[in-house]
C-alpha cells in the first residue's frame, strides 16, 4: 500500500511539473521564461531548465545574456549525465565565445566529458584514448591552469585502464593456450608501457609464453624456440637488475638450456644408430 501511495504522489508531482512547464513554454514573455529557467536551474531541475533555455535561446543570440544562458544550458546536459551532448556543447561554447573568461573551464570540461564516457575496462576504449589526447592538449594549451594536476591524474588513470585492458587480452591468449600470441602480446604490452610498475612481470610472462610455445613445438623447431627463451632471459637480466623475479627467469633459462641439451643428445643417439 505504501508503494502505491508513493507512486501516486510521484505521478501527481510529475503531472504538476509538466503543467507548470507547459504554461511557461506557452508564454510570449521571453524575460519571464528566462527568469523561470534561472529558477529551475538554481533548484537543480536541469531537465526543465534545459527545455526552457532551448526554447528562448534563439531570441537572445547576440545579446549580452546569451553567453550566460549558453553556459547554463551546457551544464544542464552535463548535470544530467548526457556527456556526449555536453562534450559537444562545451566545444561549441569555446568556439562561439573565444574571448570568454570561461574558455579554460570549458576546454577542461570538454575533456572531462570524454573521461566520463570512458567505459569498463573490458569494453572498447576509444573514448578513453580520446580523453587522454584531449587532456594532454589541455595541459599543453593551459600549462599554468590549476586544473593541470587533476588533468595529469586523469591521464594516468586512463593509461592504467588501457594497460589493464591489454594485460587481460594477453592473459586470455595464454589461458587459451595460444602461447606465441601471448608472448607477442606481453612483449607489446611492455613496449607500450615501459615505465609500468609491472614491466618486469610482463617480461616474465612473455618468457613463460615463449617457453610454453617452445615446449609444445615439434622437435625440429624446439632448439630455435628454446634459444629464443634464453635470449629473452638475457634481455630480462639486462633490463631488470635486482628484480624479485630474477630467480624465476633463471629457472626458465636453465630449463631451456637443458631442453636443448636433451634434444642434442637425442639427435646424437639417432645418428649413432644409423
Amino acid at each position: 500500500m505504501k508503494i502505491v501511495v508513493q507512486l501516486l504522489l510521484a505521478s501527481l508531482l510529475f503531472t504538476s511539473c509538466a503543467s507548470k512547464l507547459g504554461k511557461v513554454l506557452k508564454s510570449k514573455d521571453n524575460e519571464y521564461k528566462l527568469k523561470m529557467a534561472e529558477q529551475y536551474y538554481a533548484a537543480k531541475k536541469y531537465n526543465v531548465a534545459q527545455q526552457i533555455f532551448e526554447d528562448i535561446m534563439p531570441f537572445y543570440r547576440g545579446s549580452e545574456k546569451y553567453e550566460d544562458m549558453f553556459y547554463k544550458y551546457t551544464y544542464c546536459a552535463y548535470y544530467q549525465k548526457d556527456y556526449v551532448n555536453a562534450e559537444s556543447l562545451f566545444k561549441t561554447f569555446t568556439e562561439n565565445f573565444p574571448n570568454s573568461t570561461r574558455v579554460e573551464e570549458f576546454d577542461y570540461m570538454r575533456c572531462y566529458s570524454y573521461y566520463k564516457q570512458s567505459p569498463k575496462v573490458d569494453l572498447d576504449q576509444t573514448t578513453t584514448s580520446k580523453a587522454i589526447s584531449l587532456m594532454q592538449s589541455f595541459i599543453n594549451t593551459h600549462p599554468e591552469s590549476s586544473r593541470v594536476k587533476e588533468a595529469t591524474a586523469i591521464i594516468d588513470e586512463c593509461r592504467n585502464k588501457l594497460e589493464n585492458k591489454e594485460f587481460k587480452a594477453a592473459l586470455l591468449y595464454y589461458d587459451l593456450g595460444r602461447f606465441k600470441a601471448a608472448a607477442v602480446a606481453f612483449t607489446s604490452l611492455l613496449e607500450n608501457y615501459p615505465d609500468s610498475e609491472k614491466s618486469d612481470e610482463y617480461k616474465l610472462s612473455a618468457i613463460k609464453s615463449y617457453y610454453k610455445y617452445a615446449e609444445g613445438s615439434i622437435a625440429d623447431k624446439q632448439p630455435e624456440r628454446f634459444e629464443k627463451v634464453i635470449a629473452e632471459c638475457a634481455d630480462f637480466s639486462d633490463r631488470f637488475t635486482g628484480s624479485k623475479l630474477t630467480t624465476d627467469v633463471k629457472n626458465y633459462k636453465v630449463l631451456s638450456e637443458n631442453s636443448i641439451k636433451n634434444l642434442q643428445n637425442e639427435q646424437t643417439k639417432e645418428a649413432s644408430k644409423r
